[in-house]
């Protein structure tokens, strides 16, 4: 098997620099666009537009940008490791003959390395903003969403209570209403009762002279003890009335 000399070697490791720069500048132009087309749900006003695309936070994106971050850095490592050989291999002809073409062309390698890290940084940097601002307007969007239905309910709640007072009320209202009418149908039936036995004693008084005075005391104590009844059942429906309207 042939050892190759310095000259192939040095061949072989330009080949294998031009290669892995050629795959490492396709991977961020992926990799810029990648990051730069996934955009996140904006919600606006009213009068605003609102945008939306696939979040950065979805787990297929986010997979997919950890994975092409990690080949470019393993592409950068292979290119690193690739520009120190062709610094060992400018190191050991400088001490016989040292050739600046061989120098430039290293130096033009490493800047292009260092190139490709400086965009990989800035994209990296960037896609990570972006994750860290979706997240928290993902969190400021949960928060809203909770103190609106913390407040729907409340104000559900609310309205249900109210609810609830009204029809406590206007059972109250009913069973006043009930209590008057049966009241006034008592006094009514006790009313012509008391009629029919006050033609009867009207009779008895006519003809009997003396007892005509104990019958207009028994008419006036029956007028005092109406007026007394009447005062105390309009008493306990007009408070009745009154508890019902303070309820509500």
């Amino acid at each position: 098997m042939d050892v190759p000399g310095p000259t192939n070697r040095w061949e072989e490791s330009r080949r294998k620099a031009r290669s892995l720069e050629s795959t490492i500048d396709l991977k961020l132009v992926s990799f810029s666009r990648l990051g730069t087309n996934t955009n996140y749900k904006i919600r606006g006003t009213k009068n605003e537009s609102a945008q939306s695309s696939t979040p950065l936070l979805g787990d297929d994106s986010k997979h997919m940008i950890d994975t092409m971050a990690l080949e470019i850095e393993q592409l950068l490592s292979k290119l690193q490791e690739v520009n120190d050989n062709m610094s060992d291999y400018v190191n050991a002809m400088g001490h016989t003959s040292p050739n600046t073409t061989l120098v430039h062309t290293l130096q033009r390698h490493r800047d292009i390395l260092q190139d490709y890290r400086q965009e990989f940084r800035k994209t990296r940097d960037n896609i990570n903003t972006c994750r860290e601002r979706e997240e928290l307007l993902g969190d400021v969007m949960n928060d809203i969403h909770r103190y609106k239905s913390a407040a729907t309910n409340r104000k559900t709640d609310l309205y249900l209570k109210e609810n609830e007072h009204i029809r406590s009320s206007e059972r109250l209202t009913d069973e006043a209403i009930n209590i008057a009418m049966a009241t006034k149908e008592n006094l009514h039936s006790q009313k012509k009762m008391l009629g029919g036995i006050t033609n009867r004693l009207s009779n008895v008084a006519n003809r009997f002279p003396l007892v005509n005075s104990l019958i207009q005391r028994v008419n006036i104590r029956k007028r005092r003890d109406s007026i007394i009844l009447g005062c105390v059942i309009s008493t306990c429906i007009i408070l009745l009335l009154l508890y019902a309207f303070r309820s509500r």
